[in-house]
C-alpha cells in the first residue's frame, strides 16, 4: 500500500466512569447562589458521575486515564508493546491526590504502567475540550504518513473541580461560572491502526481555530479562592453565528473535493456534549446550513454531563455497546457512518467521519 493509499481506522475503545454520581438536587444543596434556577431545564444534564476525592481511589485524572487505556487494550487486538505512540490529551493532569502535573508527561507515565515498549513515542497534547480529537488528528497524520502502524490517544479528566469551585462561588445562574456545573468526571482511550478495509476508516478529520473568540471560554485558577475555575460566556460561546462556523468551514472542505454534506450520507452526528440544548441548537442551524436534515444525533451528556475531551469517544463507545435491530436508531449498526463535531474553546471545530464496522468495545 503506497502512502498516498494509507489510512488509519477506530480499532478499540475503553473508557472509565467513576461510580459515585452528582444529581441536581445535590448539587444545588452545594451552590446556594443558584438560587430557584433549574440546571436540568437549562442544560437537560439529570446527573453526573464524579471521583472519589479519597487518593487511594485512584480516581485522580492520571487514575482514570489509566484505567481507560487497560479497558481500550483488554477489547482491542493489541497489546501495549505493540503500540508505537501514545498520546495523552486531559485538561486535568491531577495525579497523587490533588498535585497538578506538567512534567513528567502523562503519556510517557500511562505508557510506562500500560507496559508499553522502552522509548516508545509518546507525549502530551493540550487544546482545551478539543484534546483527544486534536491527539486523533495527530495520530491519523503519523498513521497515514507511513511514520507509525498504531497508536493510543487516551484522557482522564477530574472535572467536577471547577464545579466546586463554581458551587461556592457562583451568585446566580447568569454567572460566569454557570456551565461549570455540567461537568462530569471521566475518562476514554481510542486504539487507532492502519485500515485495510473501506468498511472500518477514518475517511477524514480536520480541525479548525478560529482564536478571535479564544477569551469566552477560560480555564484557570479562580480569583476568588484556591480552587481551579472556568469562566464562560454563555451567550456568546452559543450564539447563531458563532455556531455556523463549524457547518461553514465543513462545506468549504467538501466543497474543495466536490461533495455536499448530503451526499457523506452520515448515519449518526456526535458533537460536544455540552447540553441537550446546546445539541438541538447546533443540529438546527446546521440544517438551516447545509440544506439537509441533520443524521441521528447521539449523546449521553443527560446521564454524564460534560465529560470534556472525552465527550466524543465516551459517546462514541457507550453507542458501539448497546445491541439491537439495524433499524433502529437509538442501537449501533454495523458498517455506520459516523461525524464527530468538536467544539473547543479557542475556539476550535472541525469534523472527523468515520465508517465503523469492527471497532471493539
Amino acid at each position: 500500500m503506497s502512502t498516498t493509499e494509507r489510512r488509519s481506522r477506530i480499532e478499540a475503545l475503553g473508557a472509565f466512569l467513576p461510580a459515585g454520581t452528582q444529581s441536581n438536587e445535590e448539587l444545588r444543596a452545594e451552590a446556594p447562589g443558584l438560587g430557584g434556577a433549574d440546571v436540568e431545564r437549562i442544560t437537560g444534564i439529570a446527573e453526573r458521575r464524579v471521583h472519589d476525592p479519597d487518593p487511594a481511589a485512584g480516581e485522580d485524572s492520571f487514575g482514570m486515564a489509566l484505567a481507560a487505556a487497560r479497558d481500550c487494550l483488554a477489547a482491542s487486538r493489541h497489546r501495549a508493546a505493540d503500540l508505537d505512540v501514545v498520546i495523552s490529551a486531559s485538561i486535568t493532569r491531577v495525579k497523587d491526590g490533588g498535585r497538578f502535573h506538567f512534567e513528567p508527561s502523562f503519556a510517557g507515565m500511562l505508557a510506562r504502567e500500560l507496559g508499553a515498549r522502552p522509548g516508545v513515542l509518546s507525549f502530551d497534547v493540550s487544546n482545551a475540550c478539543a484534546g483527544m480529537m486534536t491527539g486523533v488528528w495527530l495520530l491519523d497524520r503519523m498513521i497515514r504518513s507511513g511514520a507509525v502502524r498504531s497508536g493510543m490517544v487516551v484522557s482522564g479528566e477530574q472535572a467536577t473541580r471547577v464545579a466546586r469551585t463554581a458551587a461556592r462561588e457562583l451568585t446566580d445562574s447568569y454567572d460566569p461560572q454557570f456551565a461549570s456545573l455540567s461537568v462530569g468526571d471521566s475518562a476514554a482511550a481510542v486504539i487507532l491502526d492502519e485500515s485495510t478495509d473501506a468498511a472500518d476508516r477514518i475517511h477524514y478529520i480536520e480541525l479548525m481555530t478560529c482564536s478571535e473568540y479564544s477569551h469566552l471560554c477560560m480555564g484557570m485558577p479562580s480569583d476568588r479562592s484556591q480552587g481551579i475555575a472556568l469562566y464562560t460566556d454563555n451567550k456568546k460561546m452559543h450564539d447563531r453565528n458563532r455556531l455556523k462556523l463549524w457547518p461553514r468551514f465543513h462545506e468549504d472542505f467538501l466543497a474543495k473535493n466536490g461533495h455536499r454534506f448530503a451526499d457523506e450520507e452520515f448515519d449518526y452526528v456526535i458533537h460536544h456534549q455540552v447540553g441537550t440544548r446546546f445539541i438541538d441548537y447546533v443540529n438546527q442551524t446546521a440544517e438551516a446550513e447545509f440544506g439537509t436534515p441533520m443524521p441521528a444525533s447521539l449523546q449521553v451528556v443527560e446521564r454524564f454531563g460534560n465529560t470534556a475531551t472525552t465527550s466524543h469517544f465516551l459517546t462514541l463507545r457507550e453507542h458501539l455497546r448497546s445491541a439491537g435491530p439495524a433499524a433502529d436508531r437509538d442501537h449501533a449498526r454495523s458498517g455506520a457512518r459516523y461525524l464527530m463535531v468538536p467544539a473547543a474553546s479557542g475556539v476550535v471545530t472541525g469534523a472527523l467521519s468515520a465508517t465503523i464496522t469492527n471497532a471493539r468495545v
